[in-house]
Parts: C-alpha cells; sequence; structure tokens
C-alpha cells in the first residue's frame, strides 16, 4: 500500500477510536452525539477505501464475504449471541488484511439489519465489527501462520470486546449518570450475553477455523498478481551483444 494511502488509512481509524470517547465533552444528547460522531468515522473509512483504488476483483471479495457473514447472522438471531459473522470477519482480517477485514465487518452489520432491524445500534455494530477484522490483519501481520487454537483465542476476546463497545452505546444513550460505576454496571447486565458470544466466537474457531482459512487463502493467492519487470534496453542489447559473441567463439574452427 502507498505511504498516502496508508496515512489516511490509519488516520481514518485514529479517528474512529477517538470516536468512542469524544462524547463525554458533551453534556447533552450523548447518545445522539456518539452516533453522529461514529458515522462520520465510518464515513472517512469507507472514503478511504474508495480511494485505495481496490480492483474490481478486491471490491467482489469485499462483497461476497459480507453478504456470507450478514446472511449468516440471520439464522442465529434466536440464540443469544451466537453467530457465526465475528468469526468470518476475523478470518476475512486474517487472510486479506485490514481494509478488506473492516469493510467485511461494517458491511455484514449493514446488510444483516435490513433483516433484523435497523436503529441507532446499526453504526456501533459496524465499528465493531470493523475494528475486529482490523485487528485480525494486523494480528496476522505479527503472525502470518495463525492457527486454530490462535483463532479461537482472538474470537473470544473479541466477543467480549464487541459487547463493550455496544455497551458504550447503550450507556452514552440510556445511562446516567455518565461515570465508570454505570458503564459497569450496563457491563455486567450483558455478561451472559457477550460470553455466550464469546463462546460461540470459540467454537467457531475450532471447529471451522482451519478450512474456512485455507478455502479464503485459495482465493487470496488467485487474487494476488506478480509482476516481473521487463530489462531496460540498455541490459537487452548487452545481453544480445554476449549472445554474439559466445555464438561466434562456438563457431571457430568450424567449417
Amino acid at each position: 500500500m502507498p505511504r498516502r494511502r496508508r496515512v489516511w488509512w490509519e488516520t481514518a481509524l485514529l479517528v474512529t477510536l477517538a470516536a468512542a470517547g469524544l462524547p463525554a465533552l458533551s453534556k447533552q444528547s450523548w447518545g445522539l452525539l456518539a452516533a453522529a460522531m461514529v458515522t462520520v468515522a465510518l464515513i472517512l473509512m469507507f472514503r478511504g477505501f474508495e480511494d485505495a483504488s481496490a480492483s474490481a476483483r478486491e471490491i467482489a471479495l469485499v462483497a461476497t464475504l459480507g453478504a456470507v457473514a450478514a446472511l449468516a447472522r440471520v439464522p442465529f438471531a434466536v440464540l443469544p449471541g451466537v453467530q457465526p459473522t465475528t468469526f468470518l470477519v476475523i478470518v476475512a482480517g486474517l487472510v486479506f488484511g485490514c481494509r478488506a477485514g473492516f469493510m467485511v465487518g461494517a458491511t455484514a452489520a449493514l446488510v444483516s439489519n435490513f433483516f433484523l432491524g435497523h436503529g441507532p445500534w446499526t453504526p456501533w455494530q459496524m465499528l465493531a465489527w470493523g475494528l475486529a477484522g482490523v485487528s485480525a490483519g494486523y494480528l496476522a501481520r505479527f503472525r502470518p501462520r495463525v492457527g486454530r487454537w490462535e483463532t479461537a483465542v482472538f474470537g473470544f476476546a473479541w466477543g467480549y470486546l464487541f459487547g463493550w463497545i455496544m455497551n458504550f452505546w447503550f450507556w452514552a444513550a440510556f445511562l446516567h449518570p455518565h461515570d465508570w460505576r454505570s458503564f459497569l454496571a450496563g457491563c455486567a447486565a450483558s455478561f451472559w450475553f457477550d460470553t455466550w458470544h464469546a463462546a460461540g466466537n470459540a467454537a467457531f474457531g475450532l471447529l471451522l477455523g482451519e478450512p474456512v482459512t485455507r478455502v479464503c487463502r485459495r482465493f487470496a493467492r488467485r487474487l494476488r498478481v506478480d509482476t516481473v519487470p521487463l530489462p531496460s534496453d540498455r541490459e537487452a542489447s548487452a545481453t544480445h551483444r554476449g549472445n554474439e559473441d559466445e555464438g561466434g567463439r562456438a563457431g571457430v574452427g568450424k567449417p
């Protein structure tokens, strides 16, 4: 990734992370301000993806994985917290990188809520799943080969992280006063829901981590394009003269 695009992408990521804490500066409409700032941060991230000039194959891949992750969430809606969306977003980040991981996570939340219901929680779900994909992409930079146990542990941790991000939205919009005690009370109320989410992620990682990652890596190899630089005119002429000299020496003494 060129330096300019990488700086833009990382700046947008920092804005997204800061959006969760800036509402504390306002004494009124915390929930509205938080949702507005997260929405702006998401727009910046989508704009960064657009400015990155992604190939048609990458766009199709992100759209396909986002749709699969979204549709996989719908049948599991009857189970509290258990769904394969987080697992699929993490695998996308591990295999295809931070940018694709964020886009798959954000797309999965946006599309699945057309079936399950949109609301002020949608931008926060897009943020949470997008950050799960980004963090998985950074994990892959330090550990290129992540096994099923690492995927399970990482997914287990994100079960709670996802819940805490969503708790922040609920805390900013509905709980008063806005202090650590009320926030911890909200986290305690969602503890079992987050635990089921974490356990489901770990189970999907252990059972499906290796086969799903293997399939995604196969597609990643197909997306990769290796370029071989052409020799310069000077190198080509030198090679040609060398071949002529060798041919001349080989013909010495022959009739």
